[in-house]
């Protein structure tokens, strides 16, 4: 079985560094990057956004496409794996991605809100495989998120 920390290393991924940089959520208002309790880390909101820039603004339905809105989810991904290293120090620890909580933006008649999220659990099953990466998921549709972005995530991981 590869490790993830060397398949994200492979795949050339572009997973930030928290640690180093600091998690953008801070921006956003008053809260940790993460909780942990006994084995499992909980991680506060992450979107799609890369360093200080939010990468995907808009609403599904209107202006965005179910494909823009997919590589949101997947960006969104790489936030969250960088959340997982800076909890916990490397995804080599995480034994299981349990449940993630998404937010899409989009208008009162988009119903591909599910495809959307798609783009976050592919990420993960491509990471860690189909027995750690495919949790539970759950995908609502909303009307406004901060800053304009597209997706959102909470993600509760089981960790060593």
């Amino acid at each position: 079985m590869t490790q993830p920390e060397m398949l994200a290393l492979r795949m050339g991924l572009d997973i930030p560094d928290f640690e180093r940089d600091g998690y953008y959520g801070a921006g956003y208002g008053t809260m940790k990057p993460f909780h942990r309790v006994g084995s499992l880390l909980f991680l506060s909101g992450h979107v799609a956004q890369a360093g200080s820039e939010i990468t995907h603004r808009g609403r599904l339905g209107a202006g965005l496409t179910v494909e823009e809105g997919y590589q949101a989810a997947r960006r969104t991904g790489l936030n969250v794996l960088g959340g997982i290293r800076q909890a916990v120090g490397s995804l080599d620890r995480v034994k299981g991605i349990v449940r993630s909580l998404n937010f899409v933006v989009c208008t009162p008649e988009f119903e591909e809100v599910h495809k959307v999220s798609s783009g976050l659990s592919d990420l993960f099953v491509e990471v860690f495989g189909p027995e750690r990466g495919l949790g539970g998921r759950a995908t609502i549709g909303v009307m406004a998120l901060a800053g304009g972005v597209c997706f959102e995530t909470w993600v509760t991981v089981e960790v060593e």
